[in-house]
């Protein structure tokens, strides 16, 4: 066994990074680990209450193990960097195997000609990522995956509240999000026209692409930020990830948060109860509601209608 001196390994970290008068400063940290030092303090005080394994423990013998902060600077900084936990040892004085633990495992895959992973997500213009669902094979188009993602339970089942609005006089219960031409003909789905012909249509289907765009934009920031997103998946278990992948795209969002780009704040609030079991009545009316191809038109046209002459008559 090798005696790396923890105590060493975590006096270099505080002074370099920590300390009232450190070594580094905020921009060297926020270049190292992808965040603010005030975000990483926030992450890491919440995982010391909450989680044993981040706590300092000592071993049978009375010797000190890792402290707090380089568990979670090993941990962060290979989510960052996308680095082999070996990388480790010599700064944080800490062992491959140790690093390894402090992340649970590698990186998940996102290359072109090799086995991948899905990520389904919605993200609004500030870049904030609403929902996630990852895991699913790569060989599944955008309509498979779907049909496996829960991102209409919670509406289902009564627990994520309604979000009624009123658009051209026509009044809709639910939230809606921008889709390609695959997706089905959902009263929550709006996609571009197919044939655009009048300028109306063409206005609306610029538009429409435009701020589709800006969930790729949001998954690309997500790579560039947490290097370990693109690399090439060890041979892990699904769970872990999966771990991996909603880690980062936490980070993500406080670091949006505490830039102050985020256009709503998030207030966490009590958990809503399921309200409707599946196979009810009221679930199944939800069900036809949703999938109601009739609405998706009538929304479609509302919208175009409204972005279309709406604008116009602003430029009056």
């Amino acid at each position: 066994m090798l005696n790396r001196n923890h105590e060493e390994g975590h006096e270099h970290l505080y002074r370099d990074y920590f300390a009232d008068n450190c070594v580094y400063g905020e921009k060297d940290f926020k270049r190292r680990f992808r965040l603010s030092r005030d975000v990483f303090l926030r992450i890491a005080n919440a995982l010391e209450i909450r989680y044993e394994f981040f706590q300092l423990r000592y071993d049978a013998r009375g010797r000190r193990g890792f402290t707090t902060l380089q568990k979670c600077v090993a941990a962060i900084h290979l989510m960052a960097m996308g680095e082999s936990p070996d990388t480790m040892d010599d700064y944080m004085r800490m062992s491959e195997r140790t690093a390894r633990e402090t992340w649970k495992g590698q990186y998940a895959s996102a290359h072109h000609g090799s086995p991948s992973l899905v990520l389904e997500a919605v993200a609004s213009q500030d870049l904030w990522i609403w929902h996630v669902f990852f895991g699913v094979a790569g060989s599944n188009n955008d309509a498979n995956v779907l049909d496996q993602s829960p991102i209409f339970d919670d509406l289902l089942n009564g627990k994520a509240p309604d979000a009624p609005f009123t658009v051209n006089g026509n009044e809709y219960k639910y939230e809606y999000y921008l889709t390609d031409g695959i997706y089905s003909q959902y009263s929550t789905f709006v996609k571009a026209f197919r044939h655009s012909v009048e300028e109306r249509d063409n206005f609306f289907k610029r538009r429409q692409e435009g701020a589709r765009k800006d969930v790729e934009h949001a998954f690309g920031v997500l790579k560039a930020k947490w290097h370990i997103v693109e690399h090439e998946a060890q041979p892990l278990d699904l769970e872990t990830l999966r771990y991996i992948m909603y880690a980062c795209i936490i980070m993500h969002n406080m670091v949006i948060e505490d830039k102050g780009r985020n256009i709503a704040h998030y207030i966490p609030t009590e958990p809503r109860h399921v309200q409707f079991q599946p196979g009810t009545t009221d679930y199944l009316h939800r069900v036809v509601n949703i999938q109601d191809a009739n609405k998706h038109r009538q929304l479609r046209e509302d919208l175009a209608d409204y972005i279309f002459y709406g604008n116009n008559n602003d430029n009056e």
